[in-house]
């Protein structure tokens, strides 16, 4: 069934309660009431958006390396790939090594609720200090938003809904 693919790694019983939420055309209610105090962000550019990744990455890693460039991409495409990625590019320039660390988010993510953009920027800050999805990587994320595990099932679920319906739970 279209959708579910987004939920490969959870439990059966997840998975049926997903396609029932698909088969009745629910999911953009129950993410309407999940987040109807949610303002959609204002971190539309990618100036604002760099701002907004560095201020977590101070708040959380503030001996991390330096980010180089944060921004939208729209060649990320999201319901088939990635909702960002982060690339860390060493180069030596006169003996001395520079990496420079650059985050891009899907495109789809400039109108979203904020605690979907933070879950996001939150996934590829801990990439920073964990490269791999692990035990570790995990804690990281927790750490910056103790809420991450929803937030991640509930992107899921927003992904789905836009892919099914063709328009966020917000516009609907």
């Amino acid at each position: 069934m279209a959708g579910l693919e987004y939920f490969q790694g959870y439990s059966p019983e997840i998975r049926l309660q997903v396609q029932n939420l698909i088969e009745t055309k629910r999911i953009g209610m129950v993410l309407k009431n999940r987040y109807k105090g949610e303002p959609i962000h204002q971190f539309n550019s990618d100036k604002l958006l760099f701002g907004y990744a560095n201020s977590l990455k101070q708040k959380y890693f503030k001996n991390a390396p330096v980010l180089n460039k944060v921004q939208y991409d729209n060649k990320i495409h999201v319901m088939h790939n990635a909702l960002g990625l982060h690339t860390a590019v060493t180069r030596v320039q006169g003996g001395k090594a520079n990496a420079k660390i650059e985050i891009r988010i899907g495109n789809i993510f400039k109108r979203a609720p904020e605690p979907f953009l933070k879950m996001i920027v939150v996934h590829e800050l801990a990439h920073i200090k964990e490269k791999t999805h692990n035990k570790a990587f995990y804690q990281l994320c927790t750490y910056m938003e103790p809420n991450y595990f929803q937030l991640e099932f509930d992107v899921r679920l927003f992904l789905v809904q836009i892919e099914i319906e063709g328009t966020p739970f917000f516009d609907s």
